[in-house]
C-alpha cells in the first residue's frame, strides 16, 4: 500500500479533521491549506482551517473567508499539516496536531522532520501545492477553478514566478491544466508579486536604506526592528518579499534579511547559485529550501548577522 492510499484511507475515516500551516503563511502554505480545505469539503467532510494572522494580500482568495483562529475541537480524528518543516512551526496551534488522533504532514522541505505519524514529503517539488495537486489527480478529486486559483497561489509565489531552479516541466503542465480550467495566471501573479501595501512599500525603503553589502559584496544584509514596524503602522505580511532586493542585485550570492519578532528576529536567507542556506540555516535550529530558507534568533541585528556570515562564509567561492 502506498503513502497515498494510506492518506486516503485516514482522511475516509475521520469524522473532523483540522487542517494547520506553518506561522506567518506565505502563499504556498495559504494555497495548500485553502485547496486541501475545498477539496475535502467537495467530498463532505467535516474540515477547519486554522489560520491566525495572513497578511491582507490573501484576502480575495475562495473561501479565506472561512479560515478560523482556533478549532472548534479540542481533540480531532486527524490533523492533517501542509508545507510545514517542523511541528514548532504550527502557527502556536501545535496542540491540535499533537492532540489528533492520527496526523499527517505533506511537505516539500528537505529539512521536513517527519513529525506526522504519516509523512509524504516530497523535496523535488517547488511548491506543497504542485504536491497537492498530484494528490487531488491521484485520488480522482474534483479540481474546479476555486481549487486551481489556491494551488496556482502556491505554485506562484514558491517558484518566485517560475524563476528557481526546481521548477520543471511537470510544474508547466500543471500550470497548463489550471489554465484550462480558467485560472487566471497573470492576475494571480500581480496580487502575489508585483502589488504591496503602502506600508509594505514603507518598510521596505526602511530595509533598502539600512542594506549593506559584506564580503565583497557577495552577501547583502538588511533588517526591520519591531519600532519600524510600529512607526508605520505594518500590517502582517508586510514584510514577505524583502529578502529577495538584495538577493536580486548584481554580484550577490546570498542576501539575509531579518525581522523582529515579539520573541526575537526571524532570519530569512535566500541564495543565487551555490550556496546552500537550508545548511546555513540547519545549524542554528533552522531550515528550509536549498535557496530559500530560515531561522530564528535572539540578540542584536549586528550580532545575528555576524553569527550567519561565519557560517557562510564557509560556503562563499
Amino acid at each position: 500500500m502506498s503513502i497515498l492510499d494510506e492518506i486516503l484511507i485516514e482522511i475516509n475515516q475521520a469524522k473532523n479533521i483540522v487542517l494547520l500551516v506553518h506561522e506567518n503563511p506565505d502563499g504556498d502554505a495559504i494555497g495548500s491549506g485553502l485547496s486541501m480545505y475545498l477539496a475535502l469539503k467537495k467530498i463532505n467532510k467535516d474540515v477547519e482551517l486554522i489560520i491566525p494572522k495572513y497578511s491582507r494580500v490573501f484576502d480575495n482568495m475562495p473561501y479565506i473567508s472561512e479560515t478560523k483562529q482556533k478549532g472548534m475541537h479540542e481533540k480531532y480524528d486527524l490533523a492533517i499539516a501542509m508545507d510545514c518543516a517542523s511541528l514548532k512551526l504550527l502557527n502556536g496551534w501545535a496542540g491540535y496536531f499533537e492532540n489528533a488522533k492520527k496526523t499527517i504532514s505533506i511537505d516539500h522541505h528537505s529539512s521536513n522532520s517527519m513529525f506526522g505519524d504519516i509523512n509524504l514529503v516530497d523535496p523535488s517539488s517547488p511548491a506543497c501545492c504542485q504536491t497537492l495537486y498530484q494528490i487531488f489527480k491521484y485520488y480522482n478529486w474534483d479540481i474546479d477553478k476555486q481549487i486551481g486559483e489556491c494551488i496556482m497561489t502556491g505554485i506562484i509565489t514558491d517558484t518566485g514566478g517560475f524563476q528557481y531552479s526546481q521548477v520543471s516541466k511537470e510544474t508547466f503542465e500543471v500550470v497548463s491544466r489550471l489554465l484550462d480550467l480558467g485560472v487566471n495566471i497573470p492576475l494571480i501573479y500581480k496580487q502575489m508579486l508585483s502589488t504591496h501595501t503602502r506600508t509594505s512599500f514603507e518598510l521596505r525603503k526602511i530595509a533598502m536604506d539600512r542594506m549593506e553589502f559584506l564580503e565583497d559584496g557577495k552577501v547583502a544584509f538588511t533588517y526591520i526592528t519591531n519600532e519600524d514596524q510600529d512607526k508605520i503602522k505594518a500590517e502582517t505580511g508586510d514584510y514577505e518579499g524583502i529578502v529577495n532586493e538584495g538577493r536580486n542585485v548584481e554580484g550577490v550570492e546570498v542576501s539575509i534579511f531579518l525581522h523582529e519578532e515579539e520573541d526575537g528576529f526571524k532570519a530569512s536567507l535566500r541564495s543565487n547559485d551555490y550556496v546552500n542556506v537550508s545548511d546555513v540555516c540547519l545549524m542554528f535550529g533552522g531550515g528550509g529550501h536549498i535557496r530559500a530558507a530560515g531561522a530564528k534568533f535572539k540578540g542584536k541585528p549586528q550580532q545575528i548577522r555576524d553569527k550567519l556570515l561565519g557560517e557562510i562564509k564557509r560556503y562563499l567561492k
